[in-house]
Order: structure tokens, then C-alpha cells, then sequence
């Protein structure tokens, strides 16, 4: 994401930036302009895990690698490079090292591209510095203790534990590690290629011309003949909320695990809401949400969000407010705590005020676009993001594409997911290399790292109804528990429910939703499957290893009952989110 997890409403309620794939939504509270989606996901490359000593390619040792020089390009192998055009310095110049502008580069030095990046902060971006990878290490820890504290589930497997603890800035450091660890290794892998990694914040001057270097001052301009931004986004902060960084907290300063405290409120029940009151209940920490909504988890399909509600949070150290919006939050001073003033979500009229030892502000992310120069190529910005059409072109004002100039990730708005900006990225490599691309945003999977998981691709129920009613076709549902699943009862985890949604008529898979042990993993058979096309009837027929958790999909296909006379390939049309 570069990140993760919700999406916060004005108060008219508006249609999300996603429409007619709103399953990333979280209505959490009405000041923002922009409705930003926030997922926490990471769609990182091999490499990054690996590091670029797992590269294919004839590469210079790490020390012959120059990076002494402030505002210098860094490239370690010219060759692998590609040439340089006769008229600009690159082919491709990408704003922003993220997961995004990382796989964007990486794929056009395959296709043989001159490549430079620009970064003004860190490499990896929000996802790999302050998103995807050190919550994952969090709720790794979370999950862990969670087992440890489970007696009940210890002794159905005959085991007995002795009372787990935990440290505090171990765990901490945990995720700072693994933060330090991926970031370097996409540094790496990137050099190792002879990526030239431009030093700066960089902004668009005209057609083909990026300036670089510190704010304020003249820096540097290189050319190329096309240019992706790829700037990300930061959390969405609503006016009346004063974020301190110690008791009124952001994701960004959560995942530094600076306390645990007794009591903390989350504003927001999206996916980084969720994911921290899996990581706060775990250690210790009593759990209050705030949801603007009538009902918690509102961006999922509503039975899985129902049955998660039953498993996440009803039996947990959590209470919840529905249908109010957090208007004032004060942060902890002078002995006095954090304090929360609600009010409802419909009359306006003043509700409560809490008073909690601190507040995580979970109300989704917005763009980071501000002083990119878009001026110089007549574009404007809708609701801070940059306009583009189903290939990632940016649109001027008068909706035409801009020429040579893509945007990808967060920055567009169009699925806010570290695996989404990489994909699209990848998507506009593709184009610049001779293959027209586009992606189909409904076969991107995301998931939520609570325990159980919590996974999706495609349409909720209540989206393939309303498409089925406008366009006259049948819906129908199948579903599997993890009940039936003999790796699941042998891990004594048969807490769970898959569900699919599809075309009885011609086997067409309209959406997949999972709640279980490992959804996350799961989702990827029906996420290609939607890609590819493939049918309910063909994917019958699929192999699946015995036992393992896989056999929950493949009941949950061969459940399925299409029509006797479908047949013929689907031809899913890609589509443009």
C-alpha cells in the first residue's frame, strides 16, 4: 500500500472510491473528504524476502555499489539496465519505492528498460515500513499467545502450557527487524538490477522532465520517455481528532508498540481496526470500537461479517459503539485520560463521552499526492487523488490521457492494496513494452490477519444481487464449513465457513469469501480463478491434496450446481475499479 485496512464515510454516505466492490469499506466517521480506503496487505516480490543474492542474473558484489553521494543516482549494474534513449536519460522514471514503484521497476529492467526511481523517505514505502510487513510481525506474536493462553484448545490437543507472558520491546523490536530486513532487501534487489535510485522528493515539471531533491531547493531534473507516480498514502486523520503519538495514535505509531494499554479505543472496525484488536486483546489490552455504522465489520459480506463478530469479538475483552461518530478526542494529559466525544450517527445529538488510557484513529488512508507538479500537465486532483483510466493513465481536466504519465497504488484511489499498486504497475510495464494490459480489479484478493483469518475476492452477496437485477441473471450461494475438514479438526481450529457466490447458468465465480484457519492463503485458488476465467464446472474436476485445508475450496466448488447444458469458456471482460 501501500497498506491496509478501512474506509471512512462523510456523512452523506456516499459510494465508496471502489463502486460495485465496496468490500473493503469501513464506515467509520463522516470528515472525510476523500472516503479513503485502507488495506492492510503487502504484494511483496520474491526478492524482497530473498534479498538480490537470489537474483538469476550476473550481479557486481554489494561493495563496488556507490551510494556516498546525496541526490546521485545508485545503480550497480548499467547493463542489466537496459540502454538509455537517445532523446531522455530513461525509459521509465517511477516517483515513490513502494511495493508499487518497486515491482513496476523490476519488471521493466526484465523488459529490458532504463529505469530510475526517485524516493524521499525509505524504501518500501507504508507497506513495508509502516504497514503490511510489521503488523503481520504483531499479529504473528498475537496469534502465538493467543494458543498459549487457550487452555481449553491446549488441553483438547493434551498439552499443557505453563502461564505465557511476553516482552513488551521484544515483540516491538520484532516487528521493527523484520521491517529493517525486507527494506534492505528490496534495496538490494533493486540494485542488484541497476535500478538508478534517485535520492529526493520528486515532482513533474513537464512532459518527460521530474525534478528531484531536497524541499525547498532547485535539485535535480532527469528525463525519460514515461513516468509512473507512485507515491502511496498516509493515514486520514478527521478534523476534532488530536493525534499526540503516545495516547491518541495512528497505525503508523501503533505498530511501534511503544505500550499496551489497559484500555484503548479503536475508531473504526475495518480491517486495521480488526487487526489491532487482535494484537491488543492478545497482549492484555481491553478493546472499545467506535463505528459510525449500525453494524461492525460493515465492508464485509454480511454473514461472514457476522459469524467474524461472533468468533472476534463477542467472546474478547471487546464492547463496541454502533452508529455514533467520535466528533472531539483529547489526548492523556496532566493525570487526566484520553477522552472521546460521541454523537449520533443520524441525529447529530450528543451521545457519550469515553474516557479510555488511549484511541487508535483507524479511519483509513489518503492519498499522498500533494506537490507532485501536476499543474505542469493540466491535471486536477479528485479529492486529493490522481485520475486515471482502466490502464493507469492520468486524465487531464478534460478527462483525456496525459501522455507518457501513469499512476499507480494508493495515489489512484482505484483498490488501495500494497498487491494491487504492484500488479497495476506491473500492468503499465506491460503497455510500455509492446502488450496492452488491463487488470480486473475484481479478481485482486484481500485478506484480514486476524485469528481466524478472514479473506475475499470479487463481489459480497448483496453486489451480485444488485448486478444480477440490472442485468437479468440468476444468483446463486454454496457454502462449507471447516467442520468438514479433516486438517482443520486435526489443528482443532473447525471454527470456520467458505462461501461462493455464482452463476448457476454458466458456472461464472461472482465472489469468494473465507473465514477460517489460513483464509488468507485459501482465497488465491478463486482469486486466479476469477482472473482466468474458469469455470465453476472446470474447477470441479481440480486435484486437491488429502488432508489439507485446500479441500475446503474443493468441497466448496464441487458443492456448487450449475446448470446441466453451460459450457463454453467465460469470457470475463477485464474491469476498470
Amino acid at each position: 500500500m501501500q497498506s491496509s485496512a478501512t474506509l471512512s464515510l462523510s456523512q452523506s454516505a456516499a459510494a465508496s472510491t471502489i463502486p460495485k466492490s465496496n468490500y473493503t469499506v469501513n464506515h467509520s466517521l463522516p470528515f472525510s473528504p476523500s472516503k479513503p480506503i485502507n488495506l492492510r496487505f503487502c504484494g511483496l516480490r520474491r526478492e524482497a524476502f530473498l534479498g538480490f543474492s537470489s537474483l538469476s542474473r550476473s550481479q557486481p558484489p554489494q561493495s563496488k555499489i556507490r551510494s556516498d553521494k546525496i541526490n546521485s543516482p545508485i545503480s550497480a549494474s548499467l547493463s542489466d539496465n537496459g540502454s538509455a534513449p537517445k532523446s531522455f536519460d530513461y525509459d521509465l522514471v517511477i516517483i515513490g519505492a513502494g511495493v508499487g514503484g518497486h515491482g513496476a521497476a523490476l519488471h521493466a529492467v526484465e523488459k529490458g528498460l532504463k529505469t530510475a526511481i526517485i524516493e524521499g523517505d525509505v524504501i518500501g514505502g507504508t507497506c513495508v515500513n509502516r504497514g503490511c510487513v510489521p503488523s503481520k510481525a504483531l499479529l504473528a506474536v498475537s496469534g502465538r499467545m493467543r494458543d498459549l493462553q487457550n487452555e481449553h484448545h491446549m488441553k483438547a490437543l493434551g498439552l499443557q502450557v505453563a502461564a505465557a507472558g511476553y516482552d513488551r520491546q521484544g515483540v516491538a523490536d520484532h516487528a521493527n527487524n523484520l521491517a529493517t530486513k525486507i527494506r534492505n532487501n528490496l534495496t538490494n534487489s533493486m540494485k542488484a538490477l541497476g535500478v538508478d535510485i534517485l535520492t529526493g522528493v520528486g515532482s513533474i515539471l513537464g512532459p518527460h522532465k521530474v525534478q528531484y531533491g531536497k524541499l525547498d531547493s532547485p535539485g535535480n531534473i532527469v528525463t525519460a520517455k514515461d513516468i509512473i507516480i507512485a507515491t502511496g498514502s498516509v493515514p486520514f486523520v478527521p478534523k476534532g481528532i488530536e493525534v499526540d503519538g503516545k495516547t491518541v495514535i495512528t497505525s503508523d505509531h501503533a505498530l511501534k508498540l511503544e505500550s499496551v494499554p489497559d484500555w484503548i479505543a479503536i475508531v473504526g472496525s475495518g480491517y486495521i481496526g480488526l487487526e489491532f484488536s487482535d494484537v491488543y486483546t492478545a497482549l492484555g489490552s481491553e478493546v472499545t470500537f467506535i463505528e459510525a455504522l449500525d453494524q461492525l465489520m460493515p465492508g464485509f459480506d454480511p454473514e461472514i461479517g457476522k459469524l467474524a463478530q461472533r468468533v472476534l469479538i463477542n467472546p474478547r475483552k471487546i464492547d463496541y459503539h454502533t452508529g455514533v461518530f467520535a466528533t472531539k478526542i483529547t489526548p492523556a494529559k496532566n493525570g487526566k485520560p484520553v477522552t472521546i466525544e460521541l454523537i449520533d450517527a443520524k441525529t447529530k445529538e450528543p451521545k457519550d463521552i469515553l474516557e479510555v488510557d488511549a484511541a487508535l484513529i483507524a479511519t483509513g488512508r489518503a492519498p499522498f499526492t500533494d506537490g507532485l507538479g501536476l499543474d505542469s500537465v493540466h491535471v486536477e486532483r479528485k479529492r486529493g487523488f490522481v485520475p486515471v483510466d482502466e490502464r493507469m493513465r492520468v486524465l487531464d481536466f478534460k478527462g483525456d490521457p496525459v501522455p507518457h504519465l501513469y499512476c499507480i497504488g494508493d495515489a489512484n484511489g482505484k483498490m488501495m492494496l500494497a498487491h494491487a499498486a504492484s500488479a497495476q504497475g506491473i500492468s503499465v510495464v506491460e503497455q510500455l513494452t509492446g502488450r496492452d494490459h488491463v487488470l480486473n480489479h475484481l479478481s485482486i484478493p484481500a485478506a484480514c490477519f486476524t485469528h481466524p483469518e478472514i479473506s475475499m475476492v470479487g463481489l459480497t452477496e448483496p453486489q451480485a444481487r444488485e448486478k444480477a437485477e440490472k442485468e437479468g441473471f440468476e444468483v446463486s450461494v454454496a457454502k462449507t464449513s471447516f467442520k468438514a475438514n479433516t486438517k482443520a479438526l486435526a489443528e482443532n481450529e473447525g471454527e470456520g465457513l467458505a462461501k461462493l457466490i455464482y452463476r448457476p447458468d454458466n458456472g461464472e465465480i461472482l465472489g469468494v469469501h473465507i473465514f477460517g484457519l489460513h483464509a488468507a492463503d485459501l482465497i488465491h485458488e478463486a482469486s486466479n480463478a476469477i482472473a482466468l476465467g474458469t469455470r465453476i464446472q472446470d474447477i470441479k474436476l481440480a486435484v486437491h491434496a488429502h488432508p489439507t485445508l485446500s479441500e475446503v475450496i474443493d468441497e466448496l466448488f464441487k458443492s456448487a450446481k450449475v446448470k446441466a447444458h453451460a459450457s463454453g469458456p467465460i469470457v470475463n471482460e477485464p474491469v476498470a475499479v
